[in-house]
Formats: structure tokens, sequence, C-alpha cells
């Protein structure tokens, strides 16, 4: 089945009965443009011992990621989808930790949270150009780079430069830069790692880009982003931070069967 999240999108599979064992390949097949479905990753539902359900996430380089919002909001709307529960809320086991999710038709949220104490005013030099850079980890790492205009950047040129460069080694860094339009409100584009591409959407960029901007007193709670794609993310949060909720849409865009021959 395949749920994309604004843009975002995943194979996912039901292995809750831990038929599939070599994930990473099976995730460089299904996601590989022309020759299999194309996703920006596959998702697995697995049993979990700690929560409802483990999702493992695998990016299209066979990489697997600790934690993908919009991914997690997808796999939510495919245990709906495979009518495995009717419940609205599940606490759901990623390799970044446990996350609270709730359904409501199309709509998934989640509880997020920062997983590592953030790091502002980073000094990066690129091909010359000074950027100041504040690196968040909302599950997975990300540098967000506050901008003046989205539309005018190089992304597929500045998007590798900045996500291997050696302040942030040795697994990398996700890249984010942000437009702030005012206090409620701010586009987006995102380099992700794994994909090695800009990507329609970005769940943990998101949520990272937001709560960077608010902890830099740019953002006040709700705040509405504006992906590549074109659709609206929400994040809200609580003043000191201790709750952080992610909110968007999802869309179930086929179901079939993964024949590899």
């Amino acid at each position: 089945m395949k749920i994309t999240g604004s843009g975002n999108d995943f194979v996912m599979f039901n292995n809750l009965k831990r038929v599939v064992k070599n994930r990473r390949q099976i995730a460089i097949q299904v996601c590989r443009q022309k020759y299999g479905v194309g996703a920006d990753g596959a998702i697995f539902l697995e049993k979990s011992r700690k929560a409802d359900y483990r999702m493992r996430i695998f990016n299209p380089d066979g990489s697997e990621a600790e934690m993908c919002g919009n991914g997690l909001r997808c796999l939510v709307r495919f245990i709906h989808e495979q009518k495995l529960s009717r419940r609205k809320k599940f606490l759901i086991e990623t390799l970044a930790g446990n996350y609270k999710t709730f359904i409501n038709g199309f709509d998934v949220s989640i509880e997020m949270f920062l997983v590592e104490k953030p790091r502002f005013n980073i000094n990066l030099e690129i091909n010359g150009t000074k950027i100041i850079a504040h690196l968040m980890n909302t599950g997975v790492p990300h540098a967000v780079i506050i901008v003046e205009d989205v539309e005018t950047l190089d992304v597929k040129k500045y998007g590798p430069l900045i996500r291997y460069h050696r302040t942030f080694q040795p697994s990398g860094a996700n890249v984010d830069w942000l437009q702030i339009i005012n206090r409620h409100f701010g586009k987006i584009r995102t380099y992700e790692r794994g994909v090695e591409d800009e990507t329609l959407a970005c769940g943990t960029g998101i949520v990272a880009s937001v709560i960077c901007a608010a902890m830099l007193n740019k953002f006040s709670s709700p705040v509405e982003i504006e992906a590549r794609s074109g659709e609206k993310l929400n994040v809200s949060f609580a003043d000191d931070f201790s709750q952080i909720f992610f909110k968007g849409k999802t869309k179930l865009v086929f179901e079939g069967q993964w024949i590899n021959r």
C-alpha cells in the first residue's frame, strides 16, 4: 500500500508476522523510480513489546532511519486501512523512542519531542559563503537555516554540501531552509539524507524548523507551514515546549502486491 503525507510518500508493509526479513533490499527495490513503486521510504509495521506497534523505516538507499514524522502519520493511516484496530490513539515504537499518535478521519497527529539539546548559531562556510545553521533533533538530526526566500534556493547544489559537512559527521544531517512569513506561518524546503534529494515534505524537518524558530522568538503557537508540495501542516506547542504536536492530512494512493521477478 502506498500512502502519502503531504507529498512525502511511502510504501507500507504489514510485517506483523515477521515474514519480511530483508527489509533493506526491499526498500531499495520498491523505492526505486521507474523500476519499482517509487517512494521516499519503505515502512514496515511490526509487533512491539514496548508499545502498540513498532515502525521500521528504510530510506531509498537502504539505510534505516530512526524516525520519520510523515512516515509515522502514514503508518497510523495504514493501521486503519488494514482494519487492524478501530482505536483512535496508538503508541508507536521507533528507534528514536515511543510516540503518541492520534487519527481523526484522514488527519493524523503526533506528539513530538526533542531527542537532543538544540545547538544554535553554528557557523558554516559553503563554497565561500557563510551560513548560520541551528542543529535540532526531532528523532533525526536537522540543520535548520532561516532564509529570506525559499523559492530562490538551489537545494540540489547546497543540500549535499551541508548534509555531509564535517560539522555534522559522522551521521550527517537533513537540511531545512525556513522562510518566516509571520509569527504563525512559514514555508520550508528540505534536503533529506537517505533520500539524497529534496522531498516534497518532511515532518521531522517541519517540527525541527518551527521549534527552532520559536526558541529564537520568531514563531508563536500554533504555526502553519507550507511544504514544497504546496500542502500545509500544523505544529502547536506549549510555551516551555514540554508538548509539541504535529498534524497533517494523509492520502491513500493505491494498494497492491509486490512481485519481484
